[in-house]
């Protein structure tokens, strides 16, 4: 991609109503445009990333052994009848009446709906255990929304549904989705605590959220410093495996890590008080068990093996998947602007031309473009006729996590400059083997 063929937007200065930082820099890296309160338009840049993060979503569910589908952002009023949540959801709920003067809703969850696709299609034990997952964009009415995507009141999330026999079989889908977040968090390039909460709205005894440290988490957090060097890394994980996939879930959840909601002082007051910190987390994730509280109440019920009907052990497990965004650039930045992890940036390495309309520098750049282009991986190529400064200006600021710089001088010796975002340093490679660096570190993601 040719930033001279490409839109983005960026803003020199920093708009006066974001209030933190991933708002401030979103805006400034032309990612987002705000429709209405709590209301995005998501810009290509921006857009590029939040496919990048539901990509990932998709592969550690379906790692996990969990299935897709897709159900409809408006639903009718008379499910949640049933279960008993309509009236008591609140204002967050966006009420609608059609067209036939029937309730609607825009759906800000879908347990009611997912347990009517169940009941409708599934009656025997043989058909469980069975999980069932969608991304969709879902709609709170927040009374303030602020924080840009952080707390906005249209937002994309992916919500799953495990749907088993008994509750050991249910507590098993619970901890495989603990398990397959802490990855999908860590490809993120984030370090998400899993830390025991209240449930809220959805119900259930059950629950841990996924949070991400930082100054303007709207959570407090306390927690043992010694469970953010908890990594699941690359090992292998049988998710088939109940006594393997608990005892990573011991692992991370056995130090201490609450939140405000949860937490207990005498407990806090065990751990050791250098290891004892409070802080302030971002949610990124939750999730619950609430044993049979839908399927009793909308009949979702099967035959078991000794011909008995039971109702189905059920569990709720949600990614913010718009609010990852957010949280990462919360985590990852600095004061010239956002530090993308690898696994999510939107082009994997910025190519800077320092003298545009130069014969020889066009030539390298255009092949460095193509020899990425060719080991599958996607530059942004800056080919703008602007001065070198206000290039790399523009680079910090969008945060690409590499950037080729070539000019003049470094042709002249056959050498350009591969520069980390991250930390700064920078180092004089011929173009072939910059280009060989940049698909050896992205191999590993």
């Amino acid at each position: 991609m040719r930033l001279t063929r490409y839109f983005l937007p960026v803003l020199k200065e920093n708009p006066a109503e974001a209030q933190i930082v991933s708002h401030r820099y979103m805006l400034r890296a032309g990612m987002i445009k705000q429709q209405a309160a709590g209301i995005y338009s998501w810009l290509p840049m921006g857009f590029k990333v939040l496919k990048r993060i539901e990509q990932i979503v998709h592969e550690e569910q379906i790692r996990a052994g969990h299935i897709p589908l897709l159900m409809p952002t408006l639903q009718p009023a008379d499910l949640w009848r049933e279960s008993g949540r309509y009236d008591d959801y609140g204002q967050e709920m966006l009420r609608i009446k059609d067209r036939h003067d029937r309730d609607m809703l825009y759906g800000p969850t879908n347990e009611e709906m997912i347990t009517d696709i169940f009941r409708s299609h599934v009656g025997s034990y043989k058909d469980l255990p069975l999980t069932l997952y969608h991304i969709q964009w879902k709609f709170r009415d927040e009374v303030r929304p602020r924080f840009g995507v952080m707390r906005g009141r249209e937002f994309l999330m992916k919500d799953g549904y495990n749907f088993d026999v008994d509750k050991a079989a249910a507590l098993h889908a619970y901890n495989r989705h603990m398990v397959s977040y802490l990855r999908t968090y860590e490809r993120m390039g984030l370090t998400a605590i899993p830390m025991r909460a209240a449930s809220g709205p959805i119900g259930g005894d059950n629950t841990h959220e996924f949070l991400v440290l930082a100054a303007t988490g709207e959570s407090e957090v306390f927690y043992d410093s010694a469970v953010t060097d908890l990594k699941l890394g690359q090992r292998e994980v049988d998710f088939d495996d109940r006594d393997q996939v608990k005892a990573i879930c011991d692992e991370f959840t056995t130090l201490y890590a609450r939140t405000d909601e949860t937490h207990d002082a005498a407990l806090f007051d065990a751990v050791p008080e250098e290891r004892r910190k409070v802080g302030r987390g971002i949610e990124v994730g939750q999730i619950f068990y609430f044993g049979t509280k839908y399927s009793e109440a909308m009949g979702a019920n099967v035959v078991t093996a000794d011909g008995s009907r039971v109702p189905v052990e059920m569990g709720s497990h949600g990614i913010g998947v718009s609010r990852l965004l957010g949280a990462i650039i919360e985590a990852s930045h600095d004061d010239k602007g956002i530090i993308w992890p690898e696994g999510v940036t939107p082009f994997h390495a910025g190519i800077v031309n320092l003298k545009q309309g130069d014969t020889a520098t066009d030539a390298a750049c255009d092949a460095i473009y193509k020899a990425l282009k060719a080991k599958g991986l996607d530059p942004l190529y800056d080919d703008r006729d602007e001065r070198a400064g206000a290039k790399f200006a523009t680079m910090d600021l969008i945060g690409l996590p590499w950037r080729v710089t070539v000019g003049p001088r470094g042709l002249a010796n056959g050498v350009v400059e591969l520069t980390s975002r991250r930390t700064g340093v920078s180092e004089e490679l011929t173009a072939e083997a910059a280009v060989a660096r940049l698909a050896e570190i992205y191999a590993d993601w």
